[in-house]
């Protein structure tokens, strides 16, 4: 038996590898998505006061903070008996809005973007200074609407990567007039930037490959009503077909996951309790929703679904479906900011003590459903702790992709620099963040590896590096 190992993947948040095991003729007999990092913060948080959780969590990354941080204010609310105010739930969904901006510009337009844009290029051009030299105007346009999702964080959130406004009963503080004002104005130019990217958007994705990636599985997302929704409504869960196999807003969400480990990887698996497994994210939202709730949005979503077909299963649709989120977040952060009560002064419902010793608290992060699961003492000190992320949920769809990819690229064992990109697209298409899902020890090689059994461990006959 020969193994290819490819390390790390690049253009994703944190370090992960994928395994790939060739059998005598030089075929792929398996591949695995690999993460050998050490996952924590479910541990140490244990002991901490509860209202210390929205703003521990953000810690857990550098990426998605705003997720960690709303999710745990959901369930401390829940915990302490507090629903926030109307202007409070503004502010949250406004600072939600901020993170999808953020994440998803950041996502398409410099990790995703050099693929379709920059297949054949040289691995030291497939990146975003790559992508600079080769259309500069997109390269332009991705930082500055970036910079509206991070002005939006720090405005609502108080600051612009870990936020720390958002507390049991709803936010520690209104936003002025003046931040309104100024936020509404570069929220309009994002919007224009997002309406004119979604005809770039479009034509990245002509002509290729898109059976890369196969696997079918269910979905899951939230909705409200029909609605696309990242923080507030139900849950709900379709099997491959779209047909309806349930919802959850709380803790009742144990009645249908169910979460697993695999013996290849310290990243948690998760799966439907009838053993099905399922994906979350944009393409689980986008085929789970009736409707995304902004006028431009819609629109966008009919024409995704005119390429995709209502319900896709195909991985590589996460692409297309990301951006259609964006442009939502976009249109729905100008929305927000229109709104006169997003400036209101009731923004938090005073808190006493424990109402009750469970609180779960689930929104749509970016990458998908993120569930904050705590216990805690009649004191408020945390007994137990369960995070849920969206990478572990579409864990298995990766490491299946991997296999798909794998078997179709590498012939005679041999791994050509493009065949490890289609292996490494197909990962990135979910957009994984591995520190939410672990948190990091060490550091990865920067190599490919190809070893012949020879009863001794392996013996190295190849090693590639790559970028």
């Amino acid at each position: 038996m020969t193994r290819l190992t490819i390390a790390p993947v690049t253009r994703i948040e944190g370090h992960a590898q994928v395994r790939i095991d060739l059998d005598e003729k030089g075929e792929v007999a398996g591949a695995h998505f690999n993460v050998v990092e050490l996952r924590g913060f479910e541990k140490f948080l244990i002991g901490g006061a509860i209202e210390e959780a929205p703003r521990i969590t953000p810690r857990i990354c550098g990426i998605c903070p705003t997720s960690h941080h709303v999710a745990a204010a959901r369930a401390t609310d829940r915990i302490f008996g507090a629903e926030p105010p109307q202007t409070g739930k503004m502010l949250r969904e406004l600072l939600m809005t901020g993170q999808y901006i953020h994440s998803h510009a950041l996502h398409f337009f410099m990790l995703a973007a050099p693929d379709f844009l920059l297949g054949d290029a040289a691995p030291a051009e497939r990146n975003v200074i790559g992508l600079a030299k080769r259309s500069p105007a997109i390269a332009k346009n991705a930082i500055e609407v970036r910079k509206l999702g991070q002005r939006i964080t720090e405005a609502v959130g108080g600051k612009p990567i870990h936020p720390t406004n958002a507390v049991p009963g709803g936010m520690s503080r209104p936003l002025t007039t003046g931040q309104q004002q100024t936020l509404l104005a570069s929220a309009k130019a994002g919007l224009t930037i997002a309406e004119e990217g979604w005809e770039i958007a479009k034509g990245l994705m002509d002509g290729f490959d898109f059976s890369l990636g196969a696997v079918e599985t269910a979905f899951m997302g939230m909705t409200e009503n029909g609605t696309h929704a990242i923080s507030g409504g139900e849950v709900r869960i379709v099997g491959k077909n779209g047909e309806p196999l349930g919802s959850f807003t709380g803790e009742d969400y144990l009645n249908y996951i169910r979460e697993y480990t695999e013996d290849w990887s310290y990243l948690k698996f998760c799966r439907l309790a009838s053993g099905d497994h399922y994906r979350v994210g944009p393409l689980a939202r986008l085929n789970i929703v009736e409707r995304m709730g902004t006028p431009k949005a819609n629109a966008a979503l009919a024409e995704y679904r005119s390429a995709f077909g209502r319900f896709s299963q195909t991985a590589l649709a996460y692409n297309a479906a990301r951006y259609v989120e964006f442009l939502s977040a976009c249109e729905r952060a100008v929305e927000l900011l229109e709104n006169p009560g997003i400036t209101g002064t009731d923004v938090r419902t005073p808190t006493g003590g424990v109402v009750q010793r469970r609180g779960v608290g689930i929104i749509e992060a970016p990458r998908g459903t993120l569930i904050h699961d705590y216990s805690v003492d009649e004191n408020g000190i945390i007994e137990r702790c369960n995070l849920i992320v969206a990478t572990c949920q579409n864990n298995y769809a990766m490491d299946r992709g991997v296999e798909d990819v794998a078997r179709k690229v590498i012939k005679n064992g041999e791994v050509t620099e493009e065949a490890a990109n289609k292996i490494e697209t197909v990962i990135r298409a979910y957009d994984p963040c591995i520190s939410c899902a672990t948190h990091a020890i060490g550091r990865m090689p920067l190599r490919i590896e190809v070893r012949r059994d020879d009863g001794r461990g392996g013996k190295v006959i190849r090693t590639q590096e790559v970028n």
